[in-house]
């Protein structure tokens, strides 16, 4: 784990549109918020991008790490046509973790995830480990499909899907572009919720803002069975910020049941601004509550060098997911451009 100076934690940098943190009311901090306490980077690869850190605990009581990867000379955009999802093993959610293998890696032409395989999102359900992840087939944004693999144990062998898991939408619908950023839960009543990120090719392709395009928003997919058939929430997309106007969105959704409610972290891409995390509440998993800010910027919580001008989306925490204990958040691990390399890696908080 990289060495880390503690900041004060004064919210008073300036952030998206020149609005400083300051600025929002404290009752738009969450509580989850004032329960983060930074521990620091981990899996730090000076050759590759680090990305979409999926924790959980394995039987031998070590922390296992489901995450993206690219090499670094891609540059960040090599997510979208060269990611890899690779495992490490930590004896602590503070590391430091060794690389054991990668588990899920293109497969070239012919495949649905022929370009890239990403955002991994590891759940025990069922007496078997799923993971949840993104593959696409062109190296674009348009033939992104969430995907299941399967194992009898942490270290595989994985069952890799021939057929994605969940398809977008018809021509014209708010989900006809990609299914991505998936989000798992088991129901109570047995069912099996899938959460996925998804926006229309229309408002992509005719977008007016040249840094974010098109209006991501979440719909819901349920199953009577792990393997699907997933079938589409009547009601999607079940979060959709739209209609707020300035093209308001997020993404990287995290859902958890607690204490008889659902829970969702995300990254805020325009709610309060661009560089904080969302916290969101529901009793039935379908209507939310509005967002409260969930976490703020990395500088908010250690001090770190200047910016590079080559990472554009240095200081922020994207990709939050958690590692649970007994059902209860114990840590969080989100993504980070930075690092000793200055590529990207997980930052870890340990949540009280």
């Amino acid at each position: 784990m990289a060495s880390l100076t503690l900041a004060p934690f004064a919210r008073v940098a300036t952030g998206f549109a020149g609005k400083r943190l300051l600025d929002f009311p404290k009752s738009s901090l969450s509580k989850f918020s004032k329960h983060l306490h930074p521990i620091g980077r981990v899996l730090e690869m000076p050759d590759w991008y680090v990305w979409c850190n999926s924790p959980i605990y394995g039987p031998d009581g070590k922390v296992h790490v489901f995450f993206s990867r690219w090499l670094a000379k891609r540059g960040m955009g090599g997510w979208i046509n060269s990611s890899e999802i690779a495992h490490a093993i930590g004896d602590s959610p503070a590391g430091p973790f060794q690389y054991v293998e990668t588990v899920l890696a293109p497969r070239g032409p012919g495949f649905w995830d022929a370009t890239t395989c990403h955002n991994p999102h590891i759940q025990f359900v069922d007496g078997k480990y799923c993971l949840f992840f993104m593959g696409n087939s062109n190296g674009k944004t348009d033939t992104k499909r969430i995907g299941l693999a399967t194992a009898d144990s942490l270290n595989g062998p994985w069952k890799r899907p021939d057929q994605p898991l969940l398809l977008p939408g018809e021509t014209g619908a708010w989900d006809d572009h990609c299914t991505t950023n998936p989000a798992f839960v088991k129901h109570p009543n047995g069912q099996y919720w899938l959460y996925y990120k998804s926006w229309n090719t229309a408002d992509y392709v005719n977008a007016t803002d040249p840094v974010i395009r098109g209006n991501r928003k979440y719909g819901l997919a349920i199953a009577d069975q792990l393997e699907g058939p997933y079938v589409k929430y009547a009601g999607n997309p079940v979060i959709d910020f739209s209609k707020q106007g300035n093209n308001k969105q997020f993404e990287d959704a995290y859902v958890w049941r607690q204490h008889n409610k659902f829970h969702m972290l995300a990254r805020d891409m325009g709610v309060y601004n661009q560089e904080v995390g969302l916290y969101l509440e529901s009793d039935d998993g379908k209507k939310w509550d509005y967002p409260l800010i969930a976490f703020l910027p990395v500088r908010d919580y250690v001090q770190e060098p200047p910016a590079p001008a080559n990472l554009k989306r240095y200081g922020r925490l994207e990709r939050p997911q958690l590692l649970m204990r007994n059902g209860k958040p114990e840590y969080m691990f989100c993504a980070s451009q930075g690092g000793k390399a200055m590529t990207a890696s997980s930052f870890v908080f340990k949540i009280s």
